[in-house]
């Protein structure tokens, strides 16, 4: 009994739910309210259905650091790819992996149906260098649209052309409601950011929106796949669509844009995600080459060189 008053959970009645269940009663009280519940959800049944449905008591940090390998090998079926090269995953994956699987755990435990400790909760996340962030060049936005105009159709078109327009995601622009649209401009709602925002429309672009009619686009994820290939266009690992995004960002820093207007527009809460694009400003960090502590004497160096230029042409 003492030993049960100073660690509370060994004077518990056995908890024997199996994790499936633990990830159904997570979904039903929490997770259907998220704007991804149902892409959440399938990751989770992926992770749950790989580490073998366990007794979620019995989960050990060696079972998640056994489960993660497997998953980086392409060991793990994820239901949908039949190679062991396309169901390989990057780092990032696994580690968005444990902190959607903790997060059920700590809602669990917040709502008063786990009163475990977390399985995750000791387990590091793998480093992660910073991603390469792939952006289109002028010349493969041409290809692009050529591609698309030659081998898509014309709601794939339509699709690159607002994402590249507006920045948004491409599940934003693929799930639009005529009730989003109004004269020259468009509003997402739903976001993954929680908050509604509207962009500005160029009038071509309204129009070619406006003459839908509100009809749904038709999914042409795979299509972008295939332009993107014909168009001989390389990208890192998961950046197929997210592409367009990027190179909306890149585009408008290198323009001159103001950075705030680029996280209201892209729909950050953080700026710090919004400031992965202002390298890509004409005068970004030129004040380095201004107000270093050598500058003074490169100015003095200056002044005293154009002084004896002068003197000389006298």
């Amino acid at each position: 009994m003492e030993q049960a008053r100073h660690k509370p959970w060994l004077g518990e009645k056995d908890d024997r739910r199996k994790l499936l269940e633990l990830i159904d009663l997570w979904y039903q009280l929490h997770g259907c309210s998220l704007s991804d519940k149902k892409g959440r959800l399938a990751k989770l049944e992926i992770i749950c259905k790989g580490l073998g449905n366990p007794i979620a008591a019995d989960i050990t940090p060696k079972d998640w650091a056994h489960y993660r390998d497997q998953r980086l090998r392409g060991e793990i079926n994820n239901g949908y790819s039949t190679s062991l090269r396309t169901r390989m995953v990057t780092t990032g994956t696994v580690n968005s992996e444990q902190a959607y699987l903790r997060a059920v755990f700590n809602e669990l435990t917040r709502l008063g149906e786990w009163s475990l400790p977390n399985p995750l909760m000791n387990i590091r996340e793998f480093d992660q260098p910073e991603r390469e962030m792939a952006w289109l060049n002028d010349d493969q936005i041409d290809s692009l649209l050529d591609a698309c105009d030659l081998h898509g159709n014309p709601e794939l078109t339509l699709i690159v052309r607002l994402c590249l327009s507006t920045g948004a995601r491409w599940n934003e622009i693929a799930k639009i409601k005529a009730s989003q649209i109004s004269p020259n401009k468009i509003t997402f709602i739903n976001t993954k950011g929680k908050k509604n925002r509207t962009v500005p429309l160029s009038e071509d672009i309204y129009q070619a929106l406006a003459a839908r009619k509100g009809k749904p686009f038709e999914p042409c994820y795979k299509q972008f796949y295939r332009v993107i290939r014909l168009a001989q266009i390389e990208l890192p690992v998961g950046q197929m669509t997210h592409v367009l995004r990027h190179t909306f960002a890149s585009h408008f820093m290198m323009a001159g844009g103001n950075i705030i207007v680029l996280q209201r527009i892209l729909g950050h809460s953080d700026i710090r995600v919004t400031m992965r694009y202002s390298h890509f400003a004409p005068d970004h960090l030129e004040d380095a080459i201004h107000f270093n502590p050598l500058a003074r004497f490169e100015s003095g160096c200056k002044v005293a060189i154009e002084d004896e230029i002068a003197s000389n042409e006298e």
